[in-house]
């Protein structure tokens, strides 16, 4: 049986550290509080009582991290290890987004944690000879707003909807980072989410209609 595993998208949850909200690394495994904390470039440390599902947690946390490859439970055991992936830098303005806004609220919590360019680690595609950004958007802004002229990157594969997301945010002036929109939490959760619901509804399962 498979763990029901959610991932905790908010900044304020008493039940979490506001270190591991800020990374995104807080989950709920069957309702029990875990959590995977970022400790290195390529290092997480995972704590909580769901120990059984561990293996899972990490798995589902790789999904937005995939650069993160050795973890560790608290007493500094090695829970789990995967071959390194290669990071490499890139220009800010080599990079084409996949999504228009950025979430004011969660800019405001993601400055914590980001203080030099290698910080910011973005999953991409390449395309021809820029890459397109499939994750960390809001990282990518805060790059923007420090005056970070690259960051680093890994090659990663995504569904073809990406390319569709791309060639969007294009089609609305979005050609970098540095356009990329700022929005308040509120208006995020509707122009961006309603695009997806949109998006996906007019897709369907087999593709476009």
């Amino acid at each position: 049986m498979e763990p029901d595993i959610q991932r905790i998208n908010e900044y304020d949850d008493p039940r979490f550290s506001p270190a591991v909200l800020r990374q995104h690394g807080a989950f709920l495994v069957n309702g029990v509080p875990c959590e995977v904390e970022i400790t290195g470039a390529r290092e997480a440390m995972v704590r909580g009582e769901a120990r059984e599902w561990y293996p899972q947690l990490i798995e589902d946390f790789r999904f937005y991290a995939e650069h993160i490859c050795r973890f560790y439970g608290e007493t500094g055991r090695l829970l789990a290890e995967f071959p390194p992936v290669e990071l490499f830098p890139v220009k800010l303005s080599d990079i084409q987004p996949s999504q228009f806004y950025v979430d004011q609220e969660k800019l405001a919590a993601v400055r914590g944690f980001i203080s030099r360019p290698e910080d910011v680690v973005v999953p991409v595609l390449r395309q021809e000879e820029r890459y397109i950004s499939l994750d960390g958007h809001t990282r990518l802004a805060v790059a923007v707003d420090a005056g970070f002229e690259t960051v680093s990157a890994f090659l990663t594969q995504s569904g073809d909807y990406i390319l569709d997301f791309a060639e969007e945010a294009r089609k609305r002036g979005v050609h970098s980072p540095y356009d990329l929109k700022r929005v308040s939490h509120q208006e995020y959760q509707v122009v961006w989410n309603q695009f997806c619901d949109e998006f996906f509804a007019k897709r369907g399962p087999n593709g476009p209609e």
